[in-house]
């Protein structure tokens, strides 16, 4: 059997980092958005039986991991370890389209894909909670990527809370080749003085209130905010001055998205901006999470 998987990449409308728990972890409050630029996943038991490895790891795009190390063998391990299934061998192969070390989820989304997959294919009738709680002992964006839509995350980040639907609109990404490290832009937070609000509140009233304008004035991301890299800031301006509404870094960096009101002006500035940038992804907001096709 082969189960193919489309695996949304996510943006950060929202990241206030609110503080440190006791367990070295953080308390984040933000909101995510599921956007349409996709990975494809594709698992299949078709696995040959002399095989040294019990899970097979292939992707098409150099520098990725297609060891233990990979994300997708982690949810792998975690779904057969919940549902007390002996591990079968099965083969995972990722079409990659969502740029790595971008702040998209690209890892995360792909090891969502991967639990949706082994649901269906050994027939576990899993909920989508259950699949969340999977997703959780992997990573903090795992279970955000098997629902997807608009939601309010907290605590670790897998706490989710539905909003309302970001108002129709389009969305370019860019994604330099600068990298972000999350320890020190943690650490660079750990340092600052609390802000005493969250800005997530402000993001969350508009999208309550259909305001895609007001939405894309509030977009705020504290790692951004605290390492003030140049390339971000260029990136921003170029956005904005190609009409974006509003533009931020994602997560823990370093892509970053402009909301614009349509199709054309985002595509005269994807244009404008490819003379400079080679990663430039056009997409549009989605309502759900990892799908099956």
């Amino acid at each position: 059997m082969q189960i193919k998987v489309l695996a949304p990449a996510k943006i950060n409308l929202s990241l206030d980092i609110v503080g440190k728990r006791d367990d070295g972890y953080h308390d984040v409050a933000m909101v995510m958005q599921a956007v349409s630029l996709y990975d494809t996943v594709t698992v299949s038991d078709e696995v040959d039986e002399n095989c040294s490895s019990d899970i097979v790891v292939t992707c098409d795009v150099a520098g990725i991991p297609t060891d233990d190390s990979n994300i997708v063998c982690k949810a792998a391990k975690a779904y057969f370890k919940y549902c007390d299934i002996k591990p079968k061998k099965i083969s995972i192969d990722i079409q990659k389209r969502i740029p790595s070390q971008a702040g998209l989820a690209g890892g995360s989304t792909d090891g969502a894909a991967v639990i949706l997959a082994l649901n269906r294919m050994f027939d576990t009738k899993l909920s989508q909670s259950q699949m969340c709680e999977i997703g959780a002992t992997v990573g903090a964006d795992v279970p955000f990527c098997i629902v997807g839509g608009t939601k309010l995350a907290s605590g670790t980040g897998t706490t989710m809370e539905k909003l309302p639907s970001l108002t129709k609109c389009n969305i370019l990404i860019c994604k330099p080749d600068v990298s972000v490290s999350t320890a020190q832009a943690y650490a660079k937070a750990d340092s600052k003085e609390p802000k005493g609000f969250k800005v997530t509140d402000e993001v969350v009233k508009f999208l309550y209130k259909r305001n895609l304008r007001g939405v894309s004035q509030c977009l705020y991301n504290e790692f951004e905010a605290v390492m003030q890299i140049p390339e971000i800031s260029s990136i921003k301006k170029s956005m904005l001055k190609g009409k974006a509404l509003g533009a931020c870094m994602s997560g823990s960096g370093s892509a970053v998205f402009g909301i614009f009101l349509n199709e054309k002006k985002a595509t005269l500035c994807k244009d404008k901006m490819s003379a400079t940038y080679d990663k430039l992804f056009l997409c549009t907001p989605i309502s759900g999470g990892c799908k099956i096709v």
